[in-house]
């Protein structure tokens, strides 16, 4: 590199930083939404939509000891799920569908979850970002689930210009190895939440953020997801 150069001029560069530095400080990342088995993930992720996996954590507990398996989760009437699941929003919403994936799961596949992004995203509430949960937590098949903060995030780093989520997951897919993807997304949630905040970071007081872009003046402005 001439000295002229700048050391994360290229995408490549930055991504390797990244991962570096995320491996360095979370070298082993727990899963953020506790659950059992792959059902009950399933329905845990299901709620976090809108909602923080702290506040999932406070919901769940009651809403599996009262059903959790699909069968037992299939006889409790949609209300009672409502009841219990009020406090992670679009309560109304979350409870038919969960109500209505356990049915599913009974009637198409045997009580068990799906194995394929096609089949977990046919199922009421369940996007790509859940099946991507999913599929990488539950079953440890490569996924890189990307939410709005990752999306954040990769354009704060340089990693994708943010035109959507969907192309921020392809981006950062082709810059990082598929053996890290399940792993790495973990690393970039906790990363986001303590130190590359919505509010606590504008793009210019992170570390990595520094590191990256050292003459950043200004808020790196973001696209929505």
């Amino acid at each position: 590199m001439s000295k002229s150069a700048k050391p994360y001029s290229t995408k490549a560069s930055r991504a390797a930083y990244v991962q570096q530095r995320l491996g360095e400080l979370y070298p082993n990342p727990p899963i953020p939404l506790d659950h059992s088995d792959s059902f009950t993930l399933l329905v845990a992720v299901l709620l976090s939509a809108q909602c923080t996996d702290v506040r999932v954590n406070q919901t769940t507990p009651a809403l599996f000891r009262l059903a959790n398996t699909p069968a037992k989760m299939a006889s409790v009437p949609v209300d009672e799920i409502y009841q219990i699941i009020k406090p992670c929003g679009l309560a109304p919403q979350k409870s038919k569908a969960i109500s209505t994936l356990s049915q599913m799961l009974l009637d198409d596949h045997g009580g068990q979850v799906p194995k394929t992004f096609e089949e977990l995203e046919q199922l009421p509430g369940v996007g790509h970002k859940t099946a991507s949960v999913v599929m990488a937590q539950a079953f440890g098949i490569p996924a890189f689930p990307v939410d709005t903060h990752i999306h954040r995030l990769a354009q704060r780093w340089g990693l994708s210009n943010g035109k959507s989520v969907t192309q921020t997951e392809r981006d950062l897919k082709k810059l990082f190895p598929e053996s890290s993807w399940n792993k790495l997304h973990l690393q970039f949630i906790f990363y986001g939440r303590e130190h590359c905040t919505a509010r606590g970071c504008d793009g210019t007081r992170c570390e990595i953020c520094k590191t990256l872009y050292p003459n950043r003046k200004s808020p790196k402005k973001t696209r929505k997801a």
